[in-house]
């Protein structure tokens, strides 16, 4: 359904003015299978909210974990470390597995839902997942939470209009500057973590070694670089599988 009918409605036309924009050596016909292809991981990620357990379960074989130890390394070890993702694929995989194998040691970060019975159903099936809200007091549990050598996972691949200005996509974007301020703060890895739809609800979740973090003594231009990094590495994932990023967002300035 959400192949059918998600390239007809209204908001895929900012999806295909951002891939005009984006991948500017591609041809109309490109964009519209990439617009196809993500309205159809949408629709799965959407399917999949209900069987969120299920896909996740270790017996069940779905989720391919690779270079998962060094997380487990960490909680081991008590440090506190940022972790990352992105709107790619079945982003809740990312937060998911990093449960699996941080346990309450992670902290993870979600949007409510405007809709208080939609929050509290996905909530539900989230599984009593140790996470947060986005927003002030979400925040200090995030402070607290690496003070006490636990992990955060933030996704950090939308706009904010009070962040600041990263190149992504050869454009500036509106990016949140806070994982890298707080890895500044706390001294601890920005570690990416990657989610890849292989086929159907089948997935590999990829740690990848931490961002190198710029350490030039300016705080703003040191937090500017690091981002800019950040950015640069959620491009490569982008670029990688560009159906399965969430084009319908409005990531640029208009």
């Amino acid at each position: 359904m959400a192949r059918r009918v998600g390239p007809r409605i209204r908001v895929s036309r900012i999806a295909i003015r951002n891939l005009r924009a984006s991948l500017p050596d591609n041809s109309e016909a490109e964009n519209r299978r990439i617009l196809e292809g993500m309205w159809d991981n949408i629709g799965r990620t959407v399917a999949e909210y209900p069987h969120l357990a299920a896909i996740n379960a270790r017996s069940a074989g779905r989720v391919q974990v690779v270079n998962g130890e060094s997380l487990t390394e960490l909680k081991s070890a008590a440090r506190p470390s940022v972790i990352f993702g992105a709107h790619i694929a079945n982003w809740e995989i990312n937060a998911s597995t990093g449960q699996l194998l941080l346990g309450t040691s992670l902290l993870s970060v979600h949007r409510s839902a405007n809709n208080p019975l939609v929050e509290s159903m996905i909530q539900r099936f989230r599984g009593g997942r140790h996470s947060v809200a986005k927003g002030s007091a979400g925040g200090r549990e995030l402070i607290r939470h690496l003070r006490r050598g636990g992990s955060i996972a933030v996704l950090v691949d939308q706009k904010q209009n009070d962040g600041i200005a990263v190149p992504f996509f050869g454009r500036d974007a509106m990016t949140a500057p806070a994982i890298a301020r707080l890895g500044y703060a706390f001294h601890c890895p920005i570690i990416p973590v990657r989610v890849e739809r292989l086929r159907g609800a089948r997935f590999r979740c990829t740690v990848l070694p931490p961002i190198e973090m710029a350490r030039t003594g300016n705080p703003e231009s040191d937090v500017l670089t690091t981002m800019t990094r950040v950015n640069a590495v959620i491009e490569d994932w982008v670029r990688a599988h560009p159906e399965q990023w969430l084009w319908i967002h409005r990531r640029w300035p208009t």
